[in-house]
């Protein structure tokens, strides 16, 4: 199966009700998986004009109830960015998918690119914290497209699966388990009295119960600023309550939230850092060094925001170098280098996925690690 059916696959096993999206390459393949399906789970896709509505149309489907996804790259995904923030102010699960090719502007369509990372991260205006999942394969897209709905729904608020055309494109075995055995997130929802009802009453974990329009509660979202109510109320205190529960519901739980892969770090002088298919291409060159006796480790992020800064620092403490190949010109490197605080070196990889150099250019990277850093 390739990882757009993959992913597909996963978001029906989710419970994922509706898919609203614009036609957009390497997406495309999620989409027609999606739609060749959603009969069969009771779903509903809808084809929008452009993907600002694909994405209004989906916050709005997260309110009546249903698991909610949209699917993009590159312009798309700029164009999604307003819409993230609002989903963000109005804690709205859903699942948004960055099937990421060369950039900027139309680049190229059909060739993999990691350059929207930090836009996933910072893309719309204001403070507020994100998840964003990266996987490598297509048994991840499906595992992960789950774990996505889930993190949605546990945390209300808009989750990111920022994988990239390889991915999406390439064909492995995989296994999709039995219906039982798939783990659910269920929606949090509220139980009181219907006049009692706060959509943004912010709780101990900063996570409000939600109801669906349409069942008799009488209550209002906006994106301004606004009260327990949902009504807007313009002043430094409410605006206040409002950012500081989007941050620390995802702050405060981000060790929890945060996924990663790590192999013989425990004494290694240089850690290579990667994510999404150049994972792929790093394992390989760090076999390879080690084969050459080097003393070298893996870390792989499968969750990238909130990233995992407190283990990075760690590694800073006793690897001599870090190396981070990315298929952009620096930009997850950047926070490997602001975690590590001048402990250890930073070494970054432009990693070009249409080469086939890409194994010999990390290993490269790793053999002047060794010798223009303290690992020598």
């Amino acid at each position: 199966m390739s990882g757009s059916e993959a992913c597909a696959e996963g978001a029906l096993s989710a419970g994922c009700g509706f898919l609203a999206a614009y036609p957009l390459v390497p997406a495309l393949e999620i989409l027609k998986r999606f739609a060749a399906r959603f009969h069969d789970f009771g779903a509903v896709y809808i084809q929008m004009e452009d993907e600002i509505a694909a994405l209004a149309a989906v916050l709005g489907a997260a309110w009546t109830g249903r698991k909610a996804m949209t699917v993009t790259s590159g312009p798309g995904f700029s164009l999604m960015m307003e819409h993230v923030g609002l989903g963000v102010m109005l804690e709205t699960p859903c699942v948004i998918v960055d099937v990421q090719r060369w950039g900027p502007s139309e680049g190229i369509p059909n060739k993999p690119g990691q350059g929207d990372m930090m836009q996933a991260r910072w893309g719309s205006h204001g403070d507020y914290e994100i998840i964003a999942l990266a996987p490598n394969s297509p048994q991840e897209m499906f595992d992960l497209t789950v774990k996505a709905f889930n993190l949605s729904e546990e945390y209300r608020t808009p989750v990111m699966i920022m994988t990239d055309e390889s991915v999406a494109h390439m064909k492995e075995k995989m296994t999709i388990p039995p219906t039982a055995d798939i783990k659910l997130k269920r929606r949090k929802y509220y139980q009181g009295p219907k006049n009692k009802y706060l959509p943004f009453n912010w709780g101990k974990d900063f996570v409000p119960e939600m109801v669906d329009v349409g069942q008799g509660y009488k209550f209002h979202v906006t994106g301004l600023t606004h009260n327990q109510k949902g009504y807007p109320v313009i002043n430094a205190e409410t605006q206040e309550l409002n950012v500081h529960s989007i941050l620390n519901k995802i702050r405060l739980h981000s060790d929890r939230i945060a996924e990663f892969d790590e192999k013989d770090t425990q004494d290694a002088d240089v850690v290579v850092v990667s994510y999404g298919i150049t994972s792929r291409d790093a394992a390989k060159a760090v076999e390879k060094a080690k084969a050459q006796g080097k003393r070298v480790g893996t870390f792989r992020l499968i969750t990238v925001w909130p990233f995992p800064e407190k283990r990075i620092a760690e590694l800073a403490k006793t690897a001599k170098a870090f190396v981070v190949p990315e298929m952009n010109y620096g930009q997850i490197f950047y926070e490997i280098e602001r975690c590590a605080r001048g402990k250890a070196d930073t070494h970054f990889v432009f990693h070009e996925r249409s080469r086939d150099n890409g194994v010999a250019r990390i290993l490269e990277a790793i053999d002047r690690a060794f010798k223009e850093s303290r690992a020598s």
